[in-house]
């Protein structure tokens, strides 16, 4: 091609392109694409939240109402029209309205017919009906692809954002398009989305924001059953045995003294109870000489609710050590030391320093400081900010290794406590042991089971089983020989 052909064609081009109907535009300001509209149905506490939420991340979102002209405040940018209007303008709804005002939905059928319906409805309380709202939504508009979703959410935590206890959206739902399509608005507006399957889902979904501490249940029932029983058991014996066998009335000591020996020993218990688990599971599988069997269902209940359990046991720790720094100031203990005091005046004598007494009370409470400081450390380590932040080797050494030894330095304070009290008569009224003796059972055996549990032949069999290496069995063994 010639230099002249190619200047011919140039200048043809530029006489068929008209100079006045070109837009010069700067570069940067290009029109931007216009962000998706969604719709919401219902203006209650969770729908304004919901949609301020949505605006925020970039949405444009029209509500659905009754009532538009009077539908109260709504967040800044957000329209309200009637419901077909709304169900018209957006390929997704968001369904934030109860059960029962569903049948005007019915009407809607053709204008819904292929959208995305999110059902976020819950109930008041579980069976309340037969079958679930999202799957009586689905029956009732067949032609929409109903997902059930962030209905574990609260309206407070969708106005704050995502926090550790609310950054996950459960879903579920038979269209697998739709299930997307809902958690790419979930995971844009910052939650993790956990799809729970098909819509046969929902009405687990739907009973999940019902249950109340379902994982406290076991230890809030353990610690209430402990404490009635140590706090009776404790009132007998120096209540009213003082009563009955003295004539002397001290119930005064209720409150304060019979408090502050039942919180110890329920934390002392209720701690040892986080690692006996574990130590049961270990010779479970050195018996089995495997580790894929499933351990019984009870065990099972059991490992999962360690954490609360030891959270109880802090709690009662703590409270122990604030009864035991109000001690001093208590009437009884002043009135106590002031009439011990005038009385060896008035007798002219004076006691020796000892020093065995000196050394058992300054390891008594020194053991009682760190074992209060390695509690709050496993507490704190615990708390799911923190433990996010640590690998699993850091998490494991404080919660099982320090765990250990706060269980030893618990334990140890108690026997420093009792220390010789065990030989005397007079420690057994009407032929009961003190309470703290009764505490010492569950933490010592569970102590010996571990020392068990490091000895060098039983932890190298214990390893091999948890590494994969499984005990064959001799009836197997020899039906293999003779088919062999």
């Amino acid at each position: 091609m010639t230099v002249a052909m190619l200047a011919d064609r140039l200048s043809g081009v530029s006489e068929e392109v008209n100079p006045e109907s070109v837009s010069l535009c700067p570069l940067g300001t290009a029109a931007a694409p216009e962000q998706e509209l969604l719709c919401i149905f219902g203006t209650g506490d969770f729908g304004r939240s919901l949609g301020q939420r949505l605006l925020q991340t970039g949405y444009r979102v029209v509500y659905g109402s009754r009532r538009p002209h009077s539908c109260g405040p709504l967040p800044q940018g957000a329209q309200v029209m009637s419901h077909e209007a709304a169900a018209q303008s957006a390929s997704l709804v968001f369904l934030c309205i109860h059960r029962e005002h569903y049948d005007f939905l019915e009407m809607l059928a053709p204008h819904l017919k292929g959208k995305v319906l999110v059902d976020v409805s819950n109930n008041l309380k579980k069976n309340l009906y037969p079958e679930a709202n999202a799957a009586y939504l689905q029956r009732l508009i067949p032609g929409a692809h109903v997902v059930k979703a962030f209905n574990t959410l609260s309206a407070w935590s969708l106005q704050n954002g995502p926090s550790d206890a609310h950054r996950q959206v459960y879903l579920c739902g038979n269209s697998a398009e739709a299930k997307q399509t809902v958690a790419e608005k979930a995971t844009k507006l910052g939650f993790t989305v956990l799809d729970r399957g098909s819509l046969s889902a929902a009405r687990e979904l739907e009973d999940f924001p019902l249950q109340l501490f379902p994982e406290w249940r076991l230890p809030l029932l353990l610690a209430i059953v402990l404490t009635a029983f140590f706090f009776i058991y404790v009132v007998m014996r120096d209540i009213v045995y003082s009563y009955v066998e003295k004539g002397k009335d001290t119930s005064f000591r209720i409150m304060v003294s019979m408090a502050n020996k039942v919180f110890p020993i329920v934390s002392l218990i209720m701690l040892s109870l986080c690692y006996l688990p574990g130590i049961v599971a270990a010779f479970v599988q050195l018996y089995r000489g495997t580790k894929y069997k499933r351990f019984p269902d009870w065990l099972d209940r059991w490992m999962l609710c360690r954490k609360q359990l030891g959270l109880m046991a802090l709690a009662f720790a703590s409270l122990h050590v604030l009864y035991t720094l109000i001690i001093p100031i208590r009437y009884y203990v002043r009135y106590k030391i002031g009439e011990s005091t005038i009385s060896r005046i008035k007798e002219n004598r004076t006691s020796s320093f000892d020093s065995t007494t000196a050394w058992r009370s300054d390891s008594y409470y020194s053991m009682g400081i760190l074992g209060f400081g390695l509690y709050v450390l496993l507490g704190i380590s615990s708390l799911p900010s923190v433990s996010n932040a640590l690998s699993w080797r850091e998490f494991n050494f404080i919660q099982s290794k320090l765990g250990y030894l706060t269980l030893f330095f618990c334990t140890f304070h108690t026997y420093l406590y009792g220390w010789n009290r065990f030989l005397y008569s007079y420690s057994y009224k009407w032929y009961t042991p003190p309470g703290f003796m009764l505490s010492l059972v569950v933490p010592t055996v569970v102590i010996v089971l571990k020392l068990l549990l490091l000895l060098p032949c039983v932890d190298r069999s214990l390893t091999r089983i948890r590494q994969g290496w499984e005990r064959s069995d001799p009836a197997e063994d020899s039906k293999k020989s003779l088919l062999a």
